[in-house]
């Protein structure tokens, strides 16, 4: 694993979230966000993240009494669905960078059909769509105020 300042508990109750988040797919031939490629991304990929997702795994570990990993499964399934409805900040940058990485991986981004490249400098073809859908948001009095 890259090295991070996570201690080994945390990174086992992380790996651990992260495959419930985005488990593997035997149907999609997908693997999950705890497949160790990917959960090697994660931790690299914390940067601007990393205070927010101590934070979160931290709240996991008091609501799991300890080790989030550890935890019998049916246990560790209530626990992490009063985490999710906690939500928060914290919570919401983490799954955020799981997330990212997940779906950069070269083996998720095949099963959706996509060629697993950056977008540029070649592109991706996006179809249109219906731009009435935007209608409602166009609508919307201006949410910020103008410098003069």
């Amino acid at each position: 694993m890259p090295n991070s300042d996570l201690d080994d508990r945390q990174i086992r109750d992380f790996r651990m979230l992260a495959g419930m988040i985005i488990p593997a797919s035997e149907a999609y031939g997908v693997p999950g966000a705890d497949d160790e490629k990917i959960f090697a991304d994660i931790l690299r990929s914390l940067e601007r993240d990393h205070d927010a997702v101590r934070r979160a795994l931290a709240h996991l570990a008091t609501l799991s009494g300890g080790s989030f990993a550890e935890l019998e499964p049916a246990r560790r399934m209530e626990v992490a669905a009063v985490f999710r409805e906690a939500g928060g900040p914290p919570l919401t940058a983490l799954v955020r960078v799981v997330l990212l990485c997940y779906y950069r991986d070269d083996r998720v981004m095949r099963s959706l059909g996509q060629e697993p490249r950056p977008p540029f400098p070649r592109g991706h073809v996006v179809e249109q769509g219906d731009w009435s859908l935007l209608d409602p948001v166009r609508k919307r009095s201006r949410m910020y105020r103008t410098v003069d």
